[in-house]
């Protein structure tokens, strides 16, 4: 792996939060995908991640970006119990939103609209920030997730109360942890491997 900064002459860098698909340009040079071997490709645990950037330079360490893969598919498609999806991708669009990732909260605002197919709400959280009105249960689930990402962190029993006083059960409070603690690191990940750009993935 070259050590050197790579620099993207034309990059175009989005300045505002969208529900757009966005691509992300890395920093650093991704791993071949010719010198991909049966370790990395069991890191990457869907064959298709070998054509994406991000997952080419997490490769690097396959054991890691294995966990971390079935992590994500856990926590956001095993949705048998729990928390519905649509509020799985608002915690993690919430946390997004907070982070400034705005090439995460493209994708999980996308995933959150079309579970919900509450598009103006979406934006409306992208648009206005953290503190948008989105309706009791959604905003319990907004402040929960920023609680989680700040710095120090804020998230205590009030949250868990407030969602309680929502309506959700104590594995849909699992749930809403989970889903933005998850994106509190990816978001920090994302934001300092890259660049989000206009446009299909790079």
């Amino acid at each position: 792996m070259s050590d050197s900064i790579v620099v993207h002459a034309n990059r175009n860098e989005p300045v505002v939060f969208t529900q757009d698909e966005l691509g992300w340009l890395p920093w650093l040079d991704p791993f071949p995908e010719e010198d991909l071997t049966e370790r990395h490709w069991a890191g990457l645990v869907d064959r298709s991640r070998a054509k994406s950037d991000y997952f080419r330079l997490l490769v690097r360490d396959p054991e890691v970006l294995e966990a971390r893969t079935k992590t994500d598919k856990d926590i956001f498609y095993n949705t048998a119990d729990g928390l519905p999806r649509a509020e799985r991708e608002l915690a993690a669009a919430a946390t997004s939103r907070y982070n400034g990732c705005i090439y995460c909260a493209s994708v999980h605002a996308r995933f959150a609209t079309v579970h919900s197919k509450r598009r103006d709400d979406v934006q409306r959280l992208l648009d206005e920030g953290v503190g948008a009105g989105l309706g009791a249960r959604w905003n319990a689930i907004v402040r929960a997730s920023v609680a989680l990402a700040s710095t120090p962190i804020a998230f205590g029993k009030q949250h868990v109360e407030e969602l309680r006083g929502v309506g959700l059960d104590d594995a849909e409070i699992v749930d809403v942890i989970n889903s933005a603690a998850f994106f509190n690191w990816a978001n920090r990940l994302m934001l300092s491997l890259g660049e989000p750009t206009k446009g299909a993935d790079a």
